[in-house]
């Protein structure tokens, strides 16, 4: 498998408690083989992927970046392209993440919402309207 050349981290206070909602609330899957622990047992780093991307998921003050929970606002959003846009914000719902945009169709082009992850990283999922079926749509 080819892997990306442009790999984003994200900073967190908590990064296994990070991992586990992102696992959890929008399907991320951890590398393996990315994880990195220190001394303590906690998780430093990690790598998360979804389809052909992936993510990387750091310690907080590492380079400087800091979690939008400690820096008191966001400064990105991720766009993370999904197949299925209403079973992924149905997980989402019943994982417990904030939703801060409602799921909706945007113009003519995708279908899309917009959530928060446990540290206030935004995201947004997105569905091409294409590919999504006429009876679906709204």
């Amino acid at each position: 498998m080819r892997r990306p050349t442009i790999v984003p981290r994200l900073p967190y206070e908590d990064v296994g408690a990070a991992l586990s909602f992102l696992e959890r609330a929008f399907g991320f899957r951890e590398v393996p083989a990315a994880r990195g622990v220190r001394a303590d047992g906690a998780i430093d780093h990690t790598m998360v992927e979804f389809g052909d991307g992936m993510i990387g998921l750091g310690a907080q003050g590492a380079h400087g970046a800091f979690s939008p929970k400690r820096a008191g606002t966001a400064t990105q959003y991720i766009t993370v392209h999904v197949d299925d846009i209403d079973a992924h914000h149905q997980r989402a719902l019943a994982s417990g993440a904030e939703i801060v945009s409602r799921l909706h169709d945007h113009l003519r082009d995708y279908r899309v919402y917009e959530a928060l992850d446990v540290e206030g990283h935004r995201w947004r999922f997105l569905q091409w309207l294409r590919e999504v079926p006429q009876t679906e749509r709204r």
